[in-house]
């Protein structure tokens, strides 16, 4: 991966915005767009961006799931299916 051809001005992406979305669907590397030398914005593909929106939901219940588990907050396994069977009896 050579990250300079991943940074591009503000000005490149208004003169070449097809062949950059050209570029991200094919790599699958975003692409950082600057303004006056700053980074201000990232360009990514849709793939790309479902997937890391799928894994943020995932870090987050997984960090949820600790933090029950340090403040006690858990069942055995063997109240879960006793509930689950309890509600199940109920249908």
């Amino acid at each position: 991966m050579k990250i300079s051809t991943d940074i591009k001005p503000v000005s490149y992406l208004k003169l070449h915005s097809a062949d950059l979305l050209n570029q991200v669907n094919e790599t699958h590397r975003p692409v950082i767009i600057t303004q006056n030398g700053e980074p201000r914005a990232v360009l990514q593909d849709t793939d790309s961006y479902e997937n890391m929106r799928t894994a943020l939901g995932l870090l987050k219940l997984l960090a949820q799931a600790e933090n029950d588990v340090r403040q006690g907050n858990t069942v055995t396994q063997a109240q879960v299916f006793d509930n689950l069977a309890a509600i199940l009896a109920k249908q």
